[in-house]
């Protein structure tokens, strides 16, 4: 074949091969990394595992990628926080037990220094060393001295709240935990713009940095939101949206979360409903109490869409920039609802209503403070059940999606078993970036527990974990240890009485029939699992009698209380000296008078 026009056909064979380096190109560019936390989500907190709340924008990530029904994490935020930014246990790690809550019995001990170890490669730094941009904004809890910031451990740009929580409105503390609320622009004490809301100034502060970019790397923005964790508040328009919702209580809430799980095929149909019996009876409250209760519920639901209505607005900043389609999505909650209610304890009650309004129509909006309690914790997890600070499902068991770029599937659900540890091995080998050792930068680290989800995401396997694999947990004396479909766990008081229990979570997911009598032998093989668990990761027992209200008022008295009475003392000192000069001066005019 003879051809008519050889340089027209040469200059078409180079734009077609020029094409086609680009498409390789642009499919082999690493992926930029979003990883979204949410605080303190019960496992039926999002529309796509059933919820009654309006989660679309999170449901929409769901429709694109894979949601996990079997994710495990802590119980509280900062050992969540520690092993999703390591990659390892949270007792490697030096976050054995969240500040708030350790007993004074382990205070400085190795493994429980509170704050994330030197030693610990974080995945901020592991990518930023391979070229990424990498950002932070919102929640943080895992240090706030200034070689514990971010921006000390990989993290290029950051804003954030250092402690575990604060008020969403304005500039202060949400308990007598802290003398004040730590807020802190890169490794500078910051100020709050007057129209803060936290969710929506997280996500504009997000969306800053990546239009601040100027580059075309890739980029990984960890955005810690503090919906929902007390004080519950949120922006009007959001709560009136579920007026009315909550009015049948935390029973019918859980019947229907319990009803929603079985038909998405989130547990077997014929399952027993956890259930729970500590706290107040909703029977037994009058229409006042009622209504007082309900609107507790408002508000959550009412924070939880409006952290959603956030998520979306930074969708929409991605798909704009043209940044949307090679993004990757981490969506979790770091630990199940908080059964917490400082209305209902005595040391902090006092506190709250000297310092927020507690009711009337206004709640969650600026200057009130609202929470659920028990009763509220435990529908919010179900088909689980217990909630946070506990080993039990409910605590533990939260949701997680990702999705998005890399050959994720989509509109996919895994019952694999899998954890927070496991994150960090996934998103490096979807980056594309070798996993650390037991060094690195020349010098020894902590390696990472977890193991890669590719897999699961790509639907080339169905799980990562044996089934004879033991996986151990333990956090302030409440511990657990998984191995394939079984539980082995303990709880302390007030969930439990410390004994050891067994479920079979694949029939049994609310933990509601002991099986420890019925295998024995599965019993004892799984506690010499956990026990060494314990040697490997160096747990320590708590104390006899631990209490973890007891531990925070420990906290508080050294963070809050004596910090507060330093302050105060040359004012009472002076008030206390002109006091005995009063004193002495008046008994010297009147024994004057006398003489």
């Amino acid at each position: 074949m003879v051809l008519k026009h050889p340089t027209l056909w040469w200059r078409s064979l180079c734009l077609a091969a020029l094409q086609l380096l680009c498409c390789v190109q642009a499919s082999a560019a690493p992926p930029n990394i979003v990883v979204l936390v949410a605080d303190d989500w019960g496992f039926g907190d999002i529309g796509a595992l059933g919820s009654e709340i309006a989660t679309p924008h999170i449901d929409s990530l769901a429709r694109r990628g894979v949601t996990f029904s079997n994710f495990h994490v802590a119980a509280t935020c900062s050992p969540t926080r520690a092993m999703l930014l390591t990659g390892a246990d949270h007792h490697r790690v030096g976050v054995g037990n969240m500040p708030e809550s350790t007993p004074a019995q382990h205070e400085g001990k190795p493994g429980y220094e509170g704050v994330l170890s030197d030693q610990a490669v974080t995945l901020a730094t592991q990518l930023k060393d391979q070229g990424y941009h990498t950002y932070i904004t919102g929640k943080w809890h895992l240090g706030k001295t200034p070689d514990k910031l971010p921006v000390r451990r990989g993290f290029e740009r950051s804003f954030i709240q250092a402690d575990s929580g604060s008020d969403n409105w304005e500039n202060r503390t949400y308990m007598m935990l802290y003398d004040k609320a730590y807020w802190f622009d890169g490794d500078r004490p910051a100020t709050l713009p007057a129209d803060f809301y936290s969710s929506k100034f997280f996500v504009d502060k997000a969306i800053e940095y990546l239009s601040a970019q100027g580059d075309s790397k890739p980029f990984f923005t960890y955005i810690g939101f503090q919906a929902n964790h007390i004080p519950l508040q949120a922006p009007k328009e959001f709560v009136d949206l579920y007026k009315g919702k909550y009015d049948a209580g935390w029973n019918a809430l859980r019947k229907a979360r319990h009803e929603s799980a079985v038909r998405l095929g989130l547990m077997p149909a014929d399952a027993a409903m956890a259930v729970m019996t500590r706290g107040l009876d909703w029977e037994g409250l009058n229409a006042e109490q009622r209504r007082m209760q309900s609107q507790h519920m408002e508000v959550y639901a009412g924070m939880a869409q409006a952290a959603d209505f956030q998520i979306g607005r930074l969708i929409s900043h991605l798909k704009k920039t043209g940044q949307y389609d090679n993004t990757v999505f981490v969506f979790l909650s770091d630990n199940g609802p908080d059964p917490a209610d400082p209305l209902g304890i005595a040391a902090s009650k006092y506190w709250v209503r000297a310092n927020y309004i507690t009711e009337g129509p206004n709640l969650g909006g600026r200057g009130t403070f609202s929470a659920n309690g028990p009763r509220w914790a435990s529908a919010l997890a179900s088909p689980l059940s217990g909630y946070k600070y506990f080993a039990a499902e409910g605590g533990l068991r939260v949701p997680l999606i990702i999705s998005g770029a890399k050959g994720i599937a989509h509109d996919t659900r895994s019952n694999a078993f899998t954890t927070v540890k496991d994150i960090m091995p996934t998103l490096l080998e979807l980056a594309g970036v070798p996993a650390h050792g037991d060094t690195y930068r020349g010098a020894p680290v902590v390696t990472m527990d977890g193991r890669s989800m590719v897999s699961l995401l790509q639907g080339s396997r169905q799980d990562i974990y044996r089934p004879d694999e033991p996986v151990g947990y333990e956090l302030a004396g409440s511990a657990a240890l998984y191995k394939g479909n079984y539980k082995l766990v303990k709880n302390i008081a007030p969930l439990g009485d410390g004994s050891w229990l067994l479920y079979d979570l694949a029939r049994d997911p609310g933990e509601t029939k002991d099986l420890s009598k019925a295998l024995p032998d599965l019993f004892q093989e799984m506690q010499a699992d956990y026990a060494d668990y314990v040697r490997r990761n160096k747990v320590l027992p708590v104390p006899e009698g631990f209490d973890l209200q007891q531990a925070a008022m420990h906290y508080a008295m050294h963070h809050f209380l004596l910090p507060k009475l330093r302050e105060a003392l040359p004012t009472l000192l002076a008030g206390l000296a002109l006091l005995v000069g009063g004193v002495w001066w008046l008994r010297r005019r009147l024994a004057a008078r006398r003489a």
